[in-house]
C-alpha cells in the first residue's frame, strides 16, 4: 500500500479525481447561489439552470431534475421547444416557469407572444412574451439533477459536506506529511 501512495502517477491521479470532484460541487453550489440570489437574472456565458418543482412536464422532466437553458434570440424559438420563462400573472406570478411551446404568435409591432403548457397540463398557461423568456431548454444535467435530489433529502447537506472535507483533509494532510518528509532528508 504504501508503494502505491508513493506512486507518482497514483498521485497525480488521486489529485485530479480530488480536484475535479471538488470543482463540480463548489461550481454547482456557486451557480446556485448566483441564481436565487439573483432572483435568475444572472445568465453564465448565457445559460442558467433551473430546478423542475412540479410535475407538469412529466414525463419528459421529473421534479428535482436539474434543467440547463440557453438565452437564443426569440425569433429561432419554434413549435415544441421547452422555453423557461418568467411568470407575470395569476399563480405563475414571480415563478420560473418550464413548459412547451405549443404556439406562437406573430404581433404587427414585430413582436412575437408564445403558447405553453406542461406536457401534463390539461390547460394552456398565460400567454408569454418575448421579454419574459430566459432561454430555451437544452437538456437535463444528469450529474447535478442526482445532487439536488439527493440534497433535498434529510441528510443532503453531508452529499457534499463530508467529500469535500474529505479532499481538502486528505490533500492538507498529504501536503503536511510531505513537508515533514522533506525535513527528515535534510536532517540526515
Amino acid at each position: 500500500m504504501k508503494k502505491l501512495r508513493e506512486n507518482k502517477i497514483f498521485k497525480v491521479i488521486k489529485t485530479l479525481v480530488n480536484v475535479s470532484i471538488a470543482v463540480v460541487l463548489i461550481s454547482f453550489f456557486v451557480v446556485v447561489c448566483l441564481q436565487r440570489f439573483s432572483g435568475n437574472k444572472l445568465a453564465i456565458f448565457n445559460f442558467r439552470m433551473f430546478t423542475v418543482a412540479s410535475g407538469s412536464m412529466q414525463p419528459k422532466y421529473v421534479v428535482g431534475d436539474v434543467l440547463l437553458s440557453k438565452q437564443i434570440d426569440t425569433k429561432k424559438i419554434k413549435v415544441g421547444d421547452t422555453i423557461s420563462y418568467l411568470g407575470t400573472s395569476g399563480d405563475f406570478r414571480d415563478k420560473v416557469i418550464t413548459h412547451e411551446v405549443i404556439a406562437i404568435d406573430n404581433l404587427d409591432n414585430g413582436k412575437r407572444v408564445f403558447h405553453t403548457k406542461g406536457i401534463a397540463n390539461i390547460i394552456e398557461d398565460p400567454v408569454v412574451n418575448e421579454e419574459q423568456v430566459y432561454g430555451v431548454v437544452i437538456g437535463k444535467a444528469k450529474l447535478l439533477s442526482w445532487i439536488y435530489k439527493m440534497m433535498s433529502t434529510k441528510y443532503g447537506i453531508f452529499i457534499i459536506v463530508i467529500p469535500l472535507l474529505y479532499i481538502f483533509g486528505s490533500e492538507f494532510l498529504s501536503f503536511l506529511l510531505e513537508k515533514e518528509e522533506k525535513k527528515r532528508n535534510i536532517v540526515k
